[in-house]
């Protein structure tokens, strides 16, 4: 027993996000396997319910099974609860009961919470913690209060469940929805494509929660005083305004040309919105042009902000590519952002997440279409959609094979967890070296 207490207290903080995440994806398959969770009442292959809890976890919204038709109340809620879990992080939600059950938490606990919300230091990382949960939980409640009077007219009192329902899965930016029918499964918000409200209070949901907890902190600390929020802040919400704004302009112009102007812009908005990790669509995207599919890819694969609900490489990670691009093109040193120089070791780690990103999506791709018989295209919309824990589909995941399913559950977990926590996990750092190797350049480009 003391062994195994020495070996769990050597566990690194990585080690344990990632060891919190798949104990909570294998106990939430185990639940949805129940009978009770089932609107049939019968088991359901383990296979399929570790694919649910994997992609409810991961905050992606892919499913094999319609959320409405096949899960019980019973299972909604338990996807529900796993959707929570997986966007504020599992171990941000075993902090929030060490709070309230009065326990104080300890220096270790604290690194991995840190490491958890992707905070810059361990000082005030409780109250941080604390920040997050209050805001969530205001968030969320008015999301569905707002929603709730339009789900209350369509479907009467279980309107009220599905106001909440999908006001979580949007701040999480999951994508989970429960507007599938026997006749019309996989249906997503489809039907309420012309609907205002409903498009309006889940881009917003969507935006605020794929922001991140410290861009939210740094706003409300010093509200509209742009100048004086850190670097980071001011790289999300620019870069953030520019890929909603981008591509939604793009949309407006190349798709939604058969649909009244109001509808077009409000389908526009939303498709750039919640392609960046939501999941959810009101448009048929088996119809979109190719080159709206390849943007798609491209939107998904960048996801939202550090240390928010949303997965995906990162909006920072992206514009400390492009400004380390453009440094290059002007021969300078060091790129630059708003009056401050960007490290070296960050533009490697961009540059290493952009690489294993695209790597991972290319791969497993390729051994999708060739195991199940598919263009390559479509294949690389699905795994796009599965490592940026995004969730929007071209229709073909619940007609996969075991094999291609579960590429799709590694790319969810390794997008959701995040490629560097897996390396940073499983390699140690003891092995760095205080000397270097002699230095030589090669030609490149």
């Amino acid at each position: 027993m003391s062994k195994l207490i020495f070996k769990r207290k050597r566990l690194t903080s990585f080690q344990i996000i990632i060891l919190g995440f798949i104990g909570i994806i294998v106990l939430g398959a185990l639940i949805l396997m129940l009978p009770i969770s089932a609107k049939s009442r019968t088991v359901t292959p383990f296979n399929q319910t570790l694919f649910t809890a994997t992609s409810a976890v991961c905050v992606t919204g892919l499913i094999v099974q319609d959320t409405a038709t096949y899960w019980s109340g019973f299972g909604q809620a338990v996807i529900l609860i796993l959707i929570q879990i997986g966007g504020l992080g599992v171990v941000t939600m075993l902090a929030s009961f060490a709070l309230l059950s009065g326990k104080k938490i300890s220096l270790n606990q604290r690194n991995t919470m840190q490491n958890a919300i992707s905070a810059p230091m361990i000082g005030g990382i409780v109250r941080l913690t604390k920040f997050v949960l209050k805001g969530t939980a205001i968030i969320e409640l008015t999301g569905a209060l707002v929603m709730m009077p339009v789900f209350i007219r369509d479907h009467g009192l279980k309107g009220i469940w599905m106001a909440f329902f999908h006001s979580i899965s949007a701040f999480c930016n999951a994508g989970f929805d429960l507007m599938g029918t026997p006749d019309s499964k996989f249906a997503s918000m489809t039907s309420y494509a012309s609907q205002p409200v409903i498009n309006i209070v889940l881009m917003l949901l969507i935006v605020i929660g794929g922001l991140g907890f410290l861009t939210w902190r740094d706003i409300i600390t010093h509200k509209y005083h742009f100048k004086r929020y850190r670097i980071q802040t001011k790289v999300v919400l620019v870069t953030s305004g520019l890929l909603i704004l981008i591509p939604a302009v793009f949309f407006f112009f190349c798709d939604y040309a058969d649909v009244s102007i109001g509808e077009r812009i409000t389908g526009s908005l939303f498709q750039s919105v919640t392609t960046r990790t939501a999941g959810f669509n009101t448009a048929d995207l088996t119809s979109l042009s190719m080159i709206s599919k390849a943007l798609f890819i491209a939107l998904m694969l960048i996801g939202g902000s550090p240390g928010s609900t949303a997965g995906g490489m990162k909006t920072t990670t992206f514009a400390v590519l492009i400004i380390n691009t453009v440094a290059s093109f002007r021969r300078k040193e060091d790129p630059e952002m708003f009056g401050r120089r960007i490290g070296a070791d960050t533009v490697k780690n961009a540059s290493t997440i952009l690489l294993m990103y695209v790597s991972l999506c290319f791969v497993g791709a390729s051994v999708i279409s060739l195991a199940e018989g598919l263009p390559l295209g479509v294949c690389l919309f699905e795994t796009a959609s599965a490592v940026g824990t995004v969730g929007l589909t071209l229709g073909i995941t619940p007609q996969l094979g075991l094999l291609s399913q579960c590429i799709l559950m590694a790319l969810m977990f390794l997008g959701r967890v995040g490629g560097l926590t897996i390396i940073y996990a499983t390699i140690s750092g003891s092995n760095k070296k205080m000397s270097k190797l002699p230095q030589e350049n090669i030609t490149v480009g």
